[in-house]
């Protein structure tokens, strides 16, 4: 069963972190990236660009309306996702304490619907 990870965390805190100490966190998330190979349950990974890059969209009576930014205006933004592979949720749980950017931010945790998840 996939779930996705969504990692929150405040962007502009992570901004502020120094480029050395941010190296280490990358390392760190690199690691993780590795332990889950080992384990089967890597399926993929990507970081996201910050808020100010987004566009959000909505059509109204078949006029696309496109919006600066994120929808959700909030202390912590979603930076980047793991899709992993795991039994069901409690290992799921378990795979997701692992990952360093929970000592930083949150993680969501969120199974693929099984009706439309991709091969």
């Amino acid at each position: 069963m996939k779930f996705l990870l969504m990692l929150m965390a405040d962007e502009k805190a992570g901004a502020a972190i120094p480029p050395d100490q941010m190296a280490g966190f990358m390392g760190q998330l690199a690691a993780y990236q590795e332990t889950l190979s080992k384990a089967g349950a890597f399926v993929a990974t990507a970081a996201l660009q910050p808020t100010d890059t987004a566009r959000t969209i909505s059509t109204a009576d078949g006029e696309l309306k496109v919006h600066d930014g994120p929808y959700a205006d909030t202390r912590e933004q979603f930076g980047g996702y793991y899709i992993i592979e795991a039994s069901d949720m409690d290992e799921a749980v378990r795979m997701a304490a692992l990952c360093p950017a929970a000592s930083w931010g949150k993680i969501e945790i969120r199974p693929y619907h099984p009706g439309f998840s991709p091969g």
